[in-house]
């Protein structure tokens, strides 16, 4: 018997899957290499009464992935907004929260930096808005709450979109994912039920109902953010400040490094692009020419 249904976690190769009628049930993929990834709309062929088997995976509206030269980690399928979760401790990196900007924008996702922690230190507060600042100037939306407090303000951007929270491990997206699903914890045992696992940390995304409408998916904390799927132009219209520059440098396939009339260097001079952005954008390009070479070598 077939039947269509949505992937809410995976572990290695098996998948929880949620149907149509709200049954939970557990499935392995028919193919040997498996590209499911949570949030996908499958079809399964049904081999009991609480397991299948995923023959096709349903076209879908987005894929936010990481990549190396080497592999690629599929993290959420079918994301209309992906939420870059920071916190005002422990330190959080500025390069990785561009990089998952980046992987947002080359999927045409809308992206919500949300800072965490609010109610610490003043000191600490002030201390992260600072680090955000060039982010917050480039246009990017970020909005600052305290798990352990007032969520509303999220709660009200996360309606009717399927959410995506991702960054750093202890950055508290998995807090902040209690406090707007309250029964969150409770789902996260059902979930390891059904794929028969004791493991209730993330360390795979997970997706969950939202009261109120839509869904969010949590997702493991990340310590590196490979972007070598995409496109050197991918790359460079993930910085929104210099999107107007794109095509202004005197040549055509500049690398914002020598050459000479580099209007990316020339914004970065004249303080338009913030030091720290420019160098992220640097190191991104040198690594995507690093994984163009190996591919054109294997």
């Amino acid at each position: 018997m077939s039947t269509t249904g949505t992937v809410i976690a995976a572990f290695g190769r098996q998948y929880a899957v949620r149907l149509e009628d709200g049954t939970e049930v557990l499935c392995v993929p028919r193919a040997k290499k498996s590209e499911v990834a949570c949030g996908d709309r499958v079809k399964l062929a049904m081999t009991s009464t609480n397991q299948g088997v995923i023959e096709k995976i349903s076209e879908r509206a987005s894929l936010f992935y990481r990549a190396d030269q080497w592999k690629e980690k599929l993290i959420a399928a079918n994301v209309s907004l992906v939420v870059v979760v920071v916190a005002t401790e422990p330190n959080f990196s500025d390069e990785l929260i561009t990089r998952c900007l980046i992987a947002a924008d080359a999927q045409d996702i809308p992206a919500l930096i949300v800072l965490n922690k609010c109610d610490l230190a003043p000191e600490l507060v002030a201390y992260a808005r600072e680090q955000l600042a060039p982010f917050a100037a480039a246009g990017h939306d970020v909005l600052e709450l305290s798990a352990k407090g007032d969520v509303e303000p999220l709660r009200t951007r996360l309606a009717g979109h399927v959410s995506l929270f991702v960054g750093q491990s202890g950055m508290g997206k998995s807090t902040l994912t209690n406090a707007l699903i309250p029964d969150a914890e409770a789902r996260t045992r059902e979930i390891s039920e059904v794929l028969n696992s004791g493991k209730h940390t993330t360390t795979h995304a997970r997706l969950y109902p939202l009261p109120g409408g839509g869904e969010l998916i949590d997702s493991p904390g990340l310590q590196s953010f490979g972007l070598a799927h995409l496109s050197k132009n991918e790359i460079e219209c993930g910085f929104l400040e210099i999107r107007p520059l794109l095509g202004k440098c005197r040549f055509r396939d500049c690398q914002h490094l020598k050459e000479p009339d580099c209007a990316i260097r020339a914004a970065r001079d004249a303080g338009a692009f913030d030091p720290r952005r420019y160098a992220t954008l640097l190191q991104v390009l040198d690594e995507h020419e690093v994984a163009r070479k190996h591919r054109l070598e294997h």
